[in-house]
């Protein structure tokens, strides 16, 4: 019969309860380099929420009225006399025919047809669902955007209302980037943990 030896007591590793790191650096010896390879290392900084230093500050004005501010707009999708087939504007916005349908079957968006009653995207249109899709690509809600959507379509006397719906929106967005920004750190220092770059 064997007996165990008794193992000398360790700090437990607890990489599922660790407090939330930051990666902030990772270096690396190049095998070109004409010293031997090193060891990875890596810098960590442990905090309870915190973007990394080249975040882009989203609360910052544009620096000029150039077209990377704010007020210029987006870029234009389609050019001012250019006509879409349905086909034509999925694949050049990257949604799916049936996406486009159902956004007009909702009334997020009206098209108008041609003589055979075929849709026929202008840039009004094109405009229209590229601003849809940036909203859905921020996991807006569909009856947000409707309810966005039938504020324009009342006109003038609710800019107040459309601002708010707006801005709610974006400090929700906001509050998940910086809940995103931390759960990066955490992926990032068990990548670092488990590829060996972090001393346990």
């Amino acid at each position: 019969m064997s007996t165990r030896r008794p193992v000398p007591p360790r700090a437990p590793l607890d990489f599922e309860r660790a407090p939330t790191p930051t990666v902030v650096g990772v270096t690396s010896t190049s095998i070109l380099d004409t010293e031997p390879a090193g060891a990875p290392t890596v810098d960590v900084v442990t905090a309870d929420v915190a973007p990394p230093a080249t975040a882009p500050d989203l609360d910052a004005a544009p620096a000029t009225g150039t077209a990377e501010g704010a007020c210029a707009g987006p870029a234009p999708t389609a050019a001012p006399d250019e006509q879409l087939a349905i086909a034509e504007v999925a694949d050049r916005l990257g949604v799916t025919a049936h996406t486009l349908r159902y956004y007009e079957r909702i009334g997020l968006v009206t098209v108008p047809r041609d003589d055979a009653g075929r849709r026929v995207y202008g840039p009004d249109e094109v405009g229209r669902i590229v601003f849809i899709t940036r909203l859905r690509l921020t996991a807006m809600p569909i009856r947000d955007i409707q309810e966005y959507f039938q504020l324009v379509a009342d006109g003038p006397g609710n800019e107040d209302q459309r601002l708010a719906l707006l801005e709610r929106h974006r400090d929700e967005v906001k509050a998940r980037l910086v809940d995103l920004e931390s759960a990066l750190g955490v992926i990032e220092f068990k990548i670092a943990t488990y590829g060996g770059a972090c001393a346990p």
